[in-house]
């Protein structure tokens, strides 16, 4: 029965992708449409066609590989000034048909070349004012602002949902004077925090104070302690090193005195920069707050999302290398890194097939992982680089700029901005996503995340 609910687990995470995606590829074509843009092609997936029915000019399917979509929205690149028009031909039904130049010299010519013949291949004599790239700027905007909006909002109203009804669950220390739970034994350098203390390693401070779990410190270098918030900061601050750490055991006013080891360490846990802080090797005892909130309390919420998403952005190529050292064994995969669709599906995978989960904690598992998904997928195609659709809006911002000032100063319309020339950069982007979702991948089956650590 637990492979049941594993399949099940995976099938409902890989469904709720599959629709998000969908989803998203709407936000991009309903737009477009209502614009007057002519759309082809709405499609789930890439690779083989498994299924796909034409209606009306679009033709709506599901490909093979479910890891993305698309949608064919005629005229994204305009002809430019190396490929112009040769001549016009006349077809057998009588329209008049304009060749588009396919040859030129240069490898990034010929791409770009190959690129709008391409496009071109599906302008029909109609189609002239449905192009894309004449669409007003901030019509393109919202076309391709769409797409990952969608995500967002998915993100939104799930979150927003788990908030209202189930809450949001943290561990923060007790109220008042900090109540030790658990005390260090040796000072283990930051990045090997976990393992076991050798003999090389130093007494923590703490332990050599005589200091043990129950006891409650009441004060720190004369210093009374009210709250563990107090006290964290006092350590750091202990450039000198010598500390009298009053304390209660059993009722009993005890004092040890010891001198707080400088490690390298974050201060908190928003901010992972090192530096050289005060240690003491304490933890207090805590507790498990909710927190429920509505709308305003959801968006609070995920602006600090937005923020730690923008900082795991600037730093996944990094990690997806710690993915790839974990795969050929150099190093063992960290607890945090990114996970593919296939991470994902396997973490689906072992929460509903786990026995000790209740069912109310499985299914907000499943919610605020879909959330994440979909939060991170809607922010990841906001960033400005082409092939994604933050790179078509900053094309469509530019334009917008260019023509502007032209427009202030009295000089003729520069007209559209040609995404095509940066088709060369927009290749290389394509290819280090491609390598990087392949690696998360592999590592997903290699060296996958569980639950269990």
């Amino acid at each position: 029965m637990t492979a049941v609910f594993y399949a099940l687990g995976v099938l409902i995470f890989v469904v709720a992708i599959l629709v998000s995606i969908g989803l998203h590829e709407l936000g991009h074509m309903i737009p477009a449409k209502r614009f007057g843009g002519k759309v082809t092609q709405y499609f789930i997936g890439f690779g083989p066609t498994v299924w796909s029915k034409q209606v009306g000019e679009t033709e709506y399917g599901v490909k093979a590989i479910p890891l993305g979509g698309f949608v064919k929205i005629v005229g994204m690149l305009p002809p430019g000034a190396e490929q112009l028009v040769d001549d016009t031909e006349t077809d057998a039904d009588g329209n008049t048909v304009h060749r588009v130049r396919k040859s030129n010299t240069g490898m990034f010519t010929q791409l770009i070349s190959d690129a709008r013949a391409a496009e071109w291949e599906l302008v029909g004599p109609d189609d002239a004012e449905r192009l894309f790239y004449k669409l007003p700027w901030w019509k393109k905007v919202v076309v391709m602002a769409g797409g990952p909006s969608v995500n967002i909002a998915i993100a939104f109203f799930i979150f927003w949902g788990v908030f209202a009804t189930y809450g949001q669950k943290s561990v923060e220390p007790e109220p008042g004077p900090p109540t030790l739970q658990a005390i260090s034994q040796c000072v283990l350098p930051y990045a090997e925090e976990g393992r076991a203390c050798a003999p090389s390693d130093p007494p923590a401070p703490a332990f050599e104070a005589g200091l043990r779990p129950g006891d409650t410190i009441t004060s720190f270098n004369g210093v009374p302690v009210t709250d563990w918030a107090q006290l964290k900061v006092l350590i750091q601050d202990n450039d000198d090193g010598r500390a009298v750490i009053g304390y209660d055991r059993d009722g009993v006013a005890m004092s040890g005195e010891t001198s707080t080891t400088v490690e390298a360490r974050p201060t908190s846990v928003t901010d992972e920069t090192l530096r050289q802080v005060g240690f003491l090797g304490v933890t207090p005892t805590s507790r498990v707050v909710t927190e429920t909130g509505g709308p305003i309390y959801t968006l609070d919420q995920m602006g600090d999302m937005t923020v730690e998403t923008l900082r795991a952005l600037v730093t996944l190529p990094v990690k997806v290398w710690g993915v790839a050292e974990a795969i050929v064994g150099v190093e063992e995969r960290a607890a945090d890194s990114p996970v593919s669709i296939v991470g994902g599906g396997r973490l689906a995978g072992e929460t509903v097939s786990h026995q000790e989960f209740p069912v109310t904690e499985k299914v907000v598992f499943l919610l605020m992982l879909v959330a994440g998904f979909n939060f991170f997928i809607g922010m990841f195609n906001f960033l400005p680089l082409l092939p994604l659709d933050g790179g078509h809006i900053a094309s469509a911002l530019w334009e917008a700029l260019r023509r502007g000032f032209a427009r202030l100063r009295g000089r003729p319309d520069p007209g559209y901005v040609d995404a095509a020339r940066l088709l060369p950069l927009a290749y290389v982007v394509a290819s280090a996503f491609l390598v990087m979702g392949v690696v998360l991948i592999v590592g997903d089956l290699v060296v996958p995340l569980s639950l269990e650590g």
